[in-house]
């Protein structure tokens, strides 16, 4: 069925005139991710001003101190930031600061700013992961207009990226545990500066395209090419009680994503197949969109997406003491607490997206910030149809030792022109664990009915 779906996407990218394959990288080039380049891709030298230091192998010692489930609380608990960029003093700062992070100075100019800590690059790989990425570096390509990959399988697929969609694809197959459970809060902040609960949820999650007995034919094979698996409950506020959602993306262009959704009410599961894309956020209350879910969430066929370059920018980096924080000491009234939120300087990838001609999003045009070191999305800026600035999020990471990498699940979208913001997957005062892998039925719409009729 995968390949019968494949081939009507790729004679569809042909009548459109649109390139059905891109070829992977040549050896020599993908020689150098053992040698200038580090596993992943990034750089490995550091910059010219001593600024970004070089890679040496990442965080590999063990991580002192408390942890909640199995997040360490902080990575660099006696570091002090080099400097406030503030409202004042933003413009000797700004070839570093995206457009979002300095309208957010400009909107909240007493209670928003930009702590830069000393630059830790703290990315680190798992041995398969690194053999996978080196091996996908000659093998993996895009297909059918980069709305699907072929012959990639359990690590980056594109570490040395030629062109925007490969970057993008990238953060969707980033480096993840092969099961993880975590509960969850959807905060939703409004324009007076009150807060929210959307919703509290347990949640699962799953990645087949990172089991370590995987490969390329037994994933494409079995699962059609499904990388990520989720269910949770809903357990606040008393209202939505014991809804839940489950989700499972796939590779497959003409049915990336299947959705079901139970309602409490209804006693019943049903399929959800607009819970993608730009349909609002039913979990959030409707403050964000589907697909602003972890930065992006969802196939990349709704637009183009054209690789900028590199450059140096603050992002939000290592946050174990943001997303382990309470709720009361994570958040300020219009914004995160920026005492608790930590910058640096790091190398990111820029990607421009535009919609696609002949679809639409409520969003047409997109600037996406992914680091070099693990591909992981850090901020995203979205502008409306006339162009105007109207949304920014930050996806601030944080490492897990029992993966080990740095991972990305909390993100904050602030719509600047509405002054509302939404966090989505707030870990604050929950717990983040890796777990042995489920049974996949776990994660189908039989399964939530079957345990909600117990």
């Amino acid at each position: 069925m995968f390949k019968k779906t494949l081939l009507c996407a790729s004679l569809l990218a042909l009548v459109s005139g649109v390139h059905t394959a891109a070829a992977a990288v040549s050896a020599e080039d993908a020689a150098k991710l053992k040698s200038s380049l580090t596993p992943l891709g990034g750089d490995k030298a550091g910059n010219k001003d001593g600024t970004i230091p070089a890679w040496t192998g990442g965080q590999t010692q063990p991580v002192a101190g408390a942890k909640v489930g199995d997040i360490p609380v902080n990575l660099f608990p006696n570091e002090k930031p080099l400097v406030q960029i503030t409202a004042a003093n933003m413009a000797q700062h700004a070839d570093k600061l995206s457009e979002g992070t300095q309208a957010l100075l400009k909107k909240y100019p007493d209670t928003f700013r930009v702590d830069i800590y000393p630059t830790h690059r703290t990315a680190t790989v798992p041995t398969h992961i690194a053999d996978n990425t080196f091996r996908n570096a000659t093998n993996c390509k895009t297909i059918a207009g980069g709305a699907s990959i072929e012959n990639c399988f359990g690590g980056l697929p594109f570490p040395i990226p030629q062109a925007g969609v490969e970057v993008v694809w990238n953060y969707l197959l980033r480096v993840e545990a092969e099961s993880i459970e975590f509960g969850f809060k959807n905060i939703v902040g409004s324009a007076d500066g009150n807060h929210t609960l959307a919703t509290r949820n347990d949640n699962f999650f799953q990645h087949p395209y990172n089991y370590k007995d995987g490969s390329w034919e037994t994933w494409t094979k079995n699962g059609n090419g499904e990388y990520f698996m989720q269910r949770f409950s809903t357990t606040a506020p008393s209202f939505k009680v014991g809804e839940s959602l489950v989700i499972r993306d796939k590779i497959d262009p003409q049915t990336p994503r299947q959705a079901w959704q139970y309602l409490v009410g209804q006693r019943r599961v049903r399929r959800a197949p607009t819970v993608a894309y730009d349909t609002p956020d039913f979990v959030a209350s409707g403050a964000n969109y589907f697909d602003e879910v972890q930065g992006f969430f969802g196939h990349p066929d709704r637009y183009e997406w054209k690789l900028v370059g590199k450059r140096e920018m603050y992002i939000p980096y290592n946050n174990n003491e943001l997303v382990t924080a309470k709720v009361s000491e994570a958040f300020d009234k219009f914004h995160l607490n920026p005492a608790k939120v930590r910058w640096e300087l790091h190398r990111v990838w820029e990607v421009e997206a535009t919609v696609v001609s002949g679809k639409r999003h409520a969003v047409p045009k997109r600037k996406y910030y992914f680091d070099e070191d693990t591909s992981l999305l850090a901020l995203m800026d979205g502008y409306d149809s006339k162009g105007k600035l109207w949304r920014t999020s930050q996806v601030p990471n944080f490492f897990v030792p029992a993966v080990p990498a740095l991972l990305a699940k909390q993100v904050t979208v602030f719509n600047l022109q509405a002054g509302t913001m939404s966090t989505v997957q707030g870990l604050n005062d929950e717990s983040y664990r890796v777990v042995p892998r489920k049974p996949e039925t776990f994660f189908t719409g039989d399964a939530v009915a079957a345990d909600a009729a117990r």
